[in-house]
């Protein structure tokens, strides 16, 4: 790939309630890293347009420029420096795979500078080993809903059929942000026996449900006792909001997004309703927020080429 080139890189929703550090589903919320130009190793030129502006044009600390050269030392390739223009839709820090996105991102910007370019399929071993679990990376890589297992070595995974267009997903975010690793230290080392099975036995209904179209089988499948009544403590209106969007009639299941603290619902019907009472909770705890009625990307990440306008 000559440069100029863009990676396009979907937005994700981690656990979905039962699959904790299994399920992902990837979404049609998108960060373009553009590449204007290639320049001596070890120089870095940073623009960051829209989410993170002014705080991720530092190289050291930018995750796509880090994931770039882990890429590049484990393939023992050339590393040159990059112009770099990020246009970044994905909100930071709100469980929509955010950092999972600048993972698959730098990656593949690496992949496409390789004389040539290994498949997909064969980077996400590596970009799972950087990002430390394959939740959000899988779906992000390839699009779509997938069931993803890794144990540190092998990556595993299994891509589900595709939402019908009837059904969309609402993503309310709240104007708070929380760490995966805040999120991931307010876990229990230990959960009883009865809770890892109830866990089981949901995310199997969960999956069982997406791959036969059994959609009304959602709001029972995504119940989780492993992960969200410890991370809905961490947010204003997380422990509520959750009950509050069951009871509309269009809600086919809700749960916290990632780490949260979004909150993603799948709707059959009016989306509006759905929206606003999730962004209704936040405001009555005091918290701005805005929503998305998003589509599920089932493409995945995508290198493209620039055309001379777009460069400007």
């Amino acid at each position: 790939m000559k440069t100029p080139f863009r990676v396009r890189v979907p937005a994700s929703s981690a656990n979905l309630g039962s699959g904790f550090d299994t399920v992902g589903l990837g979404l049609a919320l998108y960060n373009d890293y553009e590449i204007l130009d290639l320049l001596p190793e070890g120089e870095f030129v940073i623009d960051v347009i829209g989410e993170g502006s002014g705080e991720l044009q530092n190289p050291q600390a930018n995750l796509v420029v880090k994931s770039y050269l882990r890429a590049c030392s484990e393939w023992g390739t050339a590393s040159p420096g990059l112009s770099l223009r990020s246009v970044n839709a994905i909100p930071l820090c709100r469980g929509l795979g955010s950092s999972a996105g600048a993972v698959v991102g730098g990656v593949l910007i690496a992949n496409a500078l390789r004389d040539r370019p290994l498949p997909r399929e064969e980077l996400l071993p590596l970009m799972t080993a950087i990002e430390g679990h394959p939740d959000n990376i899988v779906p992000c890589c390839l699009g779509g809903m997938v069931v993803s297992c890794w144990d540190g070595r092998e990556l595993r995974h299994v891509r589900l059929r595709s939402l019908p267009r009837e059904i969309v997903t609402v993503v309310a975010v709240p104007e708070v942000r929380v760490s995966t690793s805040t999120a991931r230290a307010a876990l229990p080392e230990q959960v009883s026996l009865q809770d890892a099975v109830f866990n089981v036995g949901r995310v199997a209904l969960f999956a069982a449900s997406w791959a036969m179209g059994r959609w009304e089988e959602l709001p029972w499948a995504m119940d989780d006792r492993l992960h969200q009544q410890f991370r809905a403590k961490l947010f204003p209106g997380g422990e509520t909001i959750l009950e509050k969007v069951r009871l509309h009639r269009e809600c086919l299941g809700v749960a916290i997004s990632g780490s949260g603290p979004s909150v993603l619902a799948f709707v059959k019907g009016n989306p509006q309703a759905v929206a606003s009472t999730m962004c209704r909770v936040f405001s009555d705890h005091g918290v701005r927020s805005r929503f998305f009625v998003l589509d599920v990307d089932d493409e995945g990440a995508q290198v493209l080429s620039l055309v001379p306008e777009e460069v400007l």
